[in-house]
């Protein structure tokens, strides 16, 4: 497994090393020596997995607020997304900007997401899923969000939003609701 730092502070993305015969290839798309050695955490307690039917679907921009921040590891295992995540840790040296990557089935890529990060996605093929392995347990009441569409972020998504449920469609903006 590679371990690629992207632009934001402390986000990298997962690069499998693939293994390959003539059967297919065999690759590790996790390893918690690997993530320790590169001081990411590597605690996974639980893993979710999101199916969406159609092209389009967004989800986010989700996040937990403290203390309850979790680190997600994302891939794509069917279909397409272009996955997004933003800085909202104050005192980080890249606040407020965004990181968007295309994960398919096909490269196989993980991104993996810090504590104090918005994380979101918009499908870019229909009947898209989305597997995340996460560092600690969701605690319902502590759920935040922001707009997908939020000035302060600016996010180009790459393409027209057509479906998006109703909380996502009412995250506050950043500028009413600082973690």
């Amino acid at each position: 497994m590679r371990i690629e730092p992207t632009s934001l502070s402390g986000a990298h993305v997962l690069q499998i090393e693939q293994h390959v015969d003539e059967r297919g290839f065999f690759a590790r798309t996790w390893c918690a020596h690997e993530l320790e050695q590169h001081g990411l955490v590597a605690r996974i307690v639980q893993s979710n997995t999101s199916f969406n039917e159609l092209a389009g679907t967004l989800r986010g921009m989700h996040f937990q607020s403290h203390p309850f921040e979790e680190v997600k590891i994302v891939r794509c295992t069917k279909g397409a997304i272009f996955d997004v995540i933003v800085d909202i840790r104050p005192t980080s040296s890249s606040y407020k900007e965004w990181f968007g990557i295309e994960l398919n089935e096909s490269n196989r890529d993980s991104l993996y997401v810090p504590k104090g990060f918005a994380h979101g996605f918009i499908t870019l093929q229909d009947k898209t899923e989305v597997v995340y392995l996460m560092s600690d347990f969701y605690v319902p009441g502590s759920e935040r969000g922001y707009r997908y569409d939020d000035p302060a972020f600016a996010i180009r998504w790459p393409l027209p939003i057509g479906d998006l449920s109703e909380k996502d469609k009412n995250w506050p903006d950043f500028k009413d609701l600082q973690c």
